[in-house]
């Protein structure tokens, strides 16, 4: 049987990204007791940036001091609902496209793709797989900042600072 060790390459995981993401979000959702208490607070670019989950170009672009100043114009709740959403697509799977959609994506599949570009594609699934894998574990990571700022700040609001740790 083999054994199984934490090392250097199980941090870059794809199922250890997913379970830090997963436990952030329960964390979150276990803390946040009254989640009304999160409509009209802003999330601010401050908070995300000291946990590391800031794009420079987009804080370049908001002006300093302006109401624009927060990471988007959704409040403290608006996060905690789509984190919530996206732990439940990652653990029930995304729900399915209706018929309709489904059949203009597969009519969109047989005019762009001859018999040419499908040997070429064939190619390089492996490179857009370790593209897209690599993109999911850096979106998964900012998404378990997210939740894991989201938290820290719920239990500011509502006085317990040092709860929990």
């Amino acid at each position: 049987m083999m054994q199984i060790c934490d090392s250097y390459s199980q941090k870059y995981s794809l199922f250890n990204a997913m379970n830090r993401f997963i436990g952030a979000v329960n964390n979150m959702d276990q803390t946040v007791m009254v989640p009304s208490l999160l409509r009209d607070v802003p999330l601010l670019l401050e908070e995300l940036d000291a946990a590391g989950a800031v794009c420079p170009e987009r804080e370049a672009a908001l002006p300093t001091g302006s109401p624009g100043a927060y990471f988007s114009r959704r409040d403290m709740y608006s996060h905690y609902v789509l984190l919530k959403s996206i732990r439940n697509d990652i653990e029930w799977g995304v729900v399915q496209q209706p018929p309709a959609a489904d059949e203009a994506a597969r009519k969109k599949d047989k005019l762009g793709g001859g018999p040419a570009e499908e040997g070429e594609a064939e190619e390089d699934l492996e490179q857009q797989f370790h593209y897209h894998l690599s993109g999911l574990h850096t979106v998964l990571s900012k998404l378990t900042r997210k939740a894991n700022v989201l938290t820290n700040r719920y239990k500011q609001e509502i006085g317990f600072g040092s709860w929990g740790q």
